[in-house]
């Protein structure tokens, strides 16, 4: 546990006026040797993240800055130290986006936050969440039958929704996990695939593969594979079947076109769960043909027992450039779509006399 007080002097950082006026520090009282030295070797990391001044002084952390910023510092290290006490195999970037978080809203919780996470008994460690929007969303999966993870890649949709999956399959709440994705070219055109169907599809759900396979050891998750229990097919094997008891997951959904998503919530059985996730800006449909991800958003909107999750850039767990390069893209976007309602609306426009 640790404990905060404000000081007028030390040896901490600077103190400089912020822009909200009076500068201060503070103390806070590190109890836990093991969170001490984690935190020692990230001080500036934290620092900017908190939007305060971090130093150090024996077991004691040393806080500089803007008095608003400091005091709401000091609650958030404290919790922080509490969290990282409780589960020690937070990364550094996991640390530093839950400080910035809770640093710019007073309402997150961070133990509630880093609170139960997603245990998997073939698994080593529990799985957190990495952000408010992945809290929402490990929540709103646990409590739905059908689920919607929109945003950028990145954010953990897939990751989080099968970390869910294998948890129910292994503590039997469903009998199966169904895993699908369209089979559709990201762009490229690949041509002929040698193999039989089995190994032409397999390049589309290597992503499906790969997340189950960092939940359980490769033999236990083939097992499976081989019993039933995991099946992992494109979306147009779906067609016609009643998935009952089961666990589904439907990936990169904004390929799949109007027919096929409509196709795909109506194989929902009694006893299941589904996951729907995708990205609506990056859809590799045919020019002209809309996302069935897209239209489900709209339609589907405000009916009763269906939950959706908006993912953002801030939300991407990936390496830190994916992040500014997410919000590059959508800059460009935005521009795009702002010159082509300028030409529209030029185009509609009489001709002068």
């Amino acid at each position: 546990m640790s404990q905060g007080r404000e000081v007028a002097g030390g040896n901490g950082p600077p103190v400089e006026d912020g822009e909200g006026g009076e500068a201060i520090r503070q103390e806070v009282e590190i109890a836990s040797p093991a969170v001490l030295t984690a935190i020692s070797g990230n001080l500036r990391t934290y620092g900017r993240a908190l939007g305060i001044e971090l130093g150090m002084r024996g077991n004691t952390l040393l806080l500089a800055g803007e008095r608003a910023r400091v005091l709401r510092a000091k609650i958030v290290m404290g919790d922080m130290a509490s969290v990282m006490e409780r589960v020690p195999d937070l990364t550094d970037v996991d640390i530093a986006r839950a400080l910035a978080a809770a640093a710019d809203d007073p309402t997150l919780d961070l133990q509630a936050l880093f609170g139960e996470g997603v245990v998997i008994p073939a698994r080593k460690k529990a799985i957190f969440a990495k952000g408010i929007t992945q809290r929402l969303y490990i929540n709103a999966i646990r409590s739905h039958d059908l689920t919607f993870g929109i945003g950028p890649a990145g954010t953990g949709k897939t990751y989080l929704a099968m970390a869910l999956a294998v948890q129910a399959l292994l503590e039997r709440r469903c009998k199966r996990i169904v895993l699908a994705r369209p089979a559709v070219e990201a762009g490229e055109r690949l041509g002929f695939l040698p193999g039989d169907l089995a190994e032409k599809v397999n390049p589309y759900l290597r992503p499906l593969y790969d997340a189950l396979f960092d939940m359980m050891d490769a033999e236990k998750a083939s097992a499976l594979i081989a019993r039933g229990n995991v099946e992992v097919a494109p979306l147009a094997f779906m067609r016609g079947r009643t998935l009952n008891d089961s666990f589904i997951i439907l990936d990169e959904a904004q390929n799949a076109t109007s027919d096929q998503m409509r196709m795909f919530l109506t194989r929902l059985g009694y006893s299941s769960k589904a996951v729907v996730t995708g990205d609506v800006t990056q859809v590799d449909l045919p020019s002209g043909q809309r996302s069935g991800l897209a239209e489900a958003r709209e339609l589907l909107g405000g009916v009763e027992g269906i939950a959706f999750c908006k993912f953002t850039e801030v939300d991407v767990v990936r390496h830190p450039l994916v992040q500014r390069i997410v919000v590059a893209y959508d800059r460009r976007d935005a521009m795009l779509a702002a010159l082509k309602a300028q030409r529209a609306s030029t185009a509609a426009e009489p001709p002068k006399e």
